[in-house]
This record gives C-alpha cells, structure tokens and sequence, in this order.
C-alpha cells in the first residue's frame, strides 16, 4: 500500500476538533440566513429589482415567486412512465498509440400502472475520426480537443439525444417525466470559443431539448436535471444582496465596505437555508440561475426549486417551458418525488442508468487491452509514452 495511513491519523483528529468547533458558528450563520429570508420574502419584489441592478461576481439567483413559497406535492398520477439516461466515459489516452475515446450511455424506461413494464439498455460507442476528437473552427484556425471537461459536455449532448430519442417512442397518451443527472446548465461552455459552444450547445444540447419540447406539445411530458446534496448558493447571495446597505450592489467594491453585513450568511449553502423551510414532500419557490451561458438557451433558460426528502434537500432543474407550465411542474414535482421514495432517497430511474452506463477501472484497461491487441493484429506500429510502460513495471 502506497498511502501510510497512520501518518495521518492525527491529521484526521486535528480536523475533526476544528470541525466540531466551527459547528456552531455555522449553525448560527444557517439561523441567520433563515431570519433574512423570512424579513425579505414580503418584500420579494423589492429585491428581484435590486438584485436586477446588481453587479456581483458571485451567482445570485432570481426568484420567480416569494422566496419564502413551499408548495405541497401534488398526487402521483396511477399511470406514468419515468425515463432516465446517464453517461460514463474513457477519456483519451495520450500515453496510448490510438487516439480515441469512448461514451457509454445508459438508458432506462419504467413504467408503472396497469401496464407496468421496464427497459433498460446500455448504448457505448467508440470515436476515433479526426471530427469527434477535435472541433475546428470555420476558418480552420484553431482547433479544440475533446477532452477532459469539454468530453463530459459532449456526453451530456449523448445523453440528452438519447431521451429524445426516447420521449419520440411514447405513446401520446402517456404521462412522462424524463430525468438527467446533474445540472441542465453546460458551465463548462462558457469559457469556450464560440464556435465550439455553437456545435456542443446550439447544435447540439439545446437542439435536443428542443425536440422534447416539440413532442411535448401534443403530450404531457416533462424533463428535469436533479442534483443531490447540491453545494449551490444561489439564493443565499441573493440574501446577501438583500442585506447590502449599498442601494446598487457592486461586489469589486466590497473590500471598501466597512459594513460587509452580508458576511453573516457567507458559507450557508441552500440546502442549510431550505433545510429548516422545507417539510418532508415540499418543494421550494422556483428561481432562474443566472449563468452567463443561459443567454444562448432561449425558451430552455434553466428554473430550479429545491426539494425536500427524508434524507437530504435535492436541487431539480427544468426548462422555462416546464418551469412556466403548472401542470407540468406539478407533473415533475410528483414523480421526482414519487422516484425519490422508491430509491431509497435518489431516483431509481437515474440509479439503473448509472448502473447501464458505469464504466470501471478494470473496464478501462480492457478496453485499452483490446484496442492494442486489434492494432498489433493489424499489425500497426504499437507506440506508448515512457510512464505508460514505467506503470506495467516493478523497478523495486
């Protein structure tokens, strides 16, 4: 073993103690943040004008409503159909002779009811071409790898093509939940040239929920991104706008602030602030993020709610054409919750398709296994980097 545990055990202990420690002023912090939210949720829009005047280098959330709104869940419909895909990925390999990657998408189909039936497929595929591994720009300047984080928006392009695919295949009498893990917002776009968020975004993502969209016209039919346990502070930093003494809220003039009031609540996130609103079941007021890449999302501009579990608050995303549609939020709301319960506390529609689209390490190096065995039986130089070989070799 490489990793001397015991070297770390008082480490361990010294950050424990500092934890235990600090817990209460988080707990007064998370207290704080909720007596902000109930002085403000009567003036909710009063702050939706000052955060729209604002200038912050942090994400503040929009609301949609009154803050403070915690809506029930709505019945669960006796016949409905849950779809899910998820998506996993070997990344190109430098240190390997063939320049490739691979995307397994996973994609599952429940249905409950009087006709109660299931599917659940697995969908890999292979990119090799010199199209998959890099995007060139029109003028053939400048080309961008695909890679690393730039692989894992073209797996969640995968993805939502495939829940395309699968909400074309529904009845038009059914009642339908698509659901994607993680967030709807392709943050990893937004440093890229345009060029590239044009053909993974425009082309790509949105052009797929656009499908949805289109079918879900003639149906009742809805879709939705759910993050556990989020990390998000959205709706915080608009309580932190809320409690600037500055009319118009500029963040690069923080550090000439004497007053800095808004440091009270800094670090609460918005599953401590929705933890002591939220009863089990209830989902919070709707809010718009406010990522500079929504500008290109058009009627998919990405709402969010936070929703309460036995277990944990859960952050769901939807498209404004759920999000501005009741009986679809209602829709989503029932089933993600209804998915919730039947999981364990995460939806057992996502927790299949992970399980269709997982890719292991010991998958990994047969895959690169074989990939170098069909090259040697083609008898093409096989070529690796130095580290690749040192890694195979026991020098002590």
């Amino acid at each position: 073993m490489s990793l001397d545990l015991s070297k770390t055990v008082k480490q361990i202990l010294d950050m424990v103690a500092g934890l235990k420690t600090r817990r209460q002023e988080r707990l007064d912090r998370i207290r704080r943040a909720g007596n902000v939210l109930e002085a403000q949720a009567p003036q909710t829009d009063a702050l939706m004008k000052k955060i729209a005047l604002s200038r912050t280098t942090w994400l503040v959330a929009e609301p949609v409503e009154r803050i403070d709104a915690c809506h029930a869940a709505p019945p669960v419909p006796a016949d409905h159909t849950v779809l899910a895909t998820d998506g996993s990925h070997i990344d190109v390999d430098r240190h390997h002779a063939a320049h490739c990657y691979l995307l397994n998408i996973g994609s599952v189909m429940l249905r409950y009811g009087s006709h109660p039936d299931a599917r659940l497929e697995s969908h890999p595929r292979v990119y090799s071409e010199d199209a998959d591994l890099v995007i060139a720009s029109p003028d053939g300047l400048r080309e961008v790898p695909v890679e690393g984080n730039l692989l894992g928006v073209k797996r969640s392009v995968e993805e939502c093509r495939r829940l395309a695919e699968m909400v074309r295949d529904l009845p038009p009498d059914v009642r339908a939940l698509g659901l994607v893990d993680g967030t709807l917002i392709q943050w990893n776009l937004e440093a890229q040239p345009d060029f590239v968020s044009e053909l993974l975004l425009e082309k790509g993502y949105l052009a797929h929920l656009e499908e949805i969209r289109t079918v879900a016209r003639d149906r009742m039919v809805s879709i939705a991104a759910y993050i556990s346990f989020p990390r998000s502070t959205d709706v915080v930093n608009a309580l932190r706008v809320a409690l600037c003494p500055r009319e118009t809220v500029d963040s690069d003039r923080c550090p000439t602030c004497t007053t800095r009031e808004c440091y009270g609540i800094a670090g609460v996130r918005d599953r401590d602030l929705f933890a002591g609103l939220l009863q089990p079941g209830e989902r919070s007021a709707l809010f718009v993020s406010p990522s500079r890449i929504q500008r290109r999302y058009g009627p998919h501009v990405v709402h969010f709610f936070y929703l309460r579990l036995d277990g944990e608050i859960a952050r769901v995303e939807v498209p404004a054409w759920v999000a501005r549609d009741k009986e679809r939020l209602e829709l989503t709301h029932a089933l993600v919750l209804d998915q919730c319960r039947r999981g364990d506390g995460y939806p057992v529609a996502l927790s299949e398709a992970h399980e269709k689209a997982v890719v292991t390490g010991a998958d990994r190096e047969a895959f690169w296994r074989l990939v170098d065995e069909s090259m040697v039986g083609e008898h093409l130089p096989l070529t690796e980097s130095a580290k690749s070989r040192s890694k195979r070799t026991r020098w002590l």
